[in-house]
């Protein structure tokens, strides 16, 4: 690696806007972000709003026959 190119790395403190804090490695000391593993739905198996249900569920939904 060349000298004197490279940004300075710094153990990074992440801060979510559900509150949770952890640690990684970042080339700034602190980092601000919406959604993490805690509270993004994906990971936390809650979804809300229009995200609710799948594609299949709102067809049969759509042309149900009842």
């Amino acid at each position: 690696m060349k000298e004197g190119i490279h940004p300075e790395f710094f153990e990074a403190t992440v801060v979510c806007g559900c509150g949770n804090t952890f640690k990684t490695g970042s080339t700034q000391k602190e980092l601000h972000v919406d959604v993490c593993s805690k509270c993004h739905p994906f990971f936390t198996g809650r979804q809300r709003g229009q995200a609710k249900g799948g594609r299949i569920e709102r067809f049969k939904q759509r042309y149900s026959k009842d």
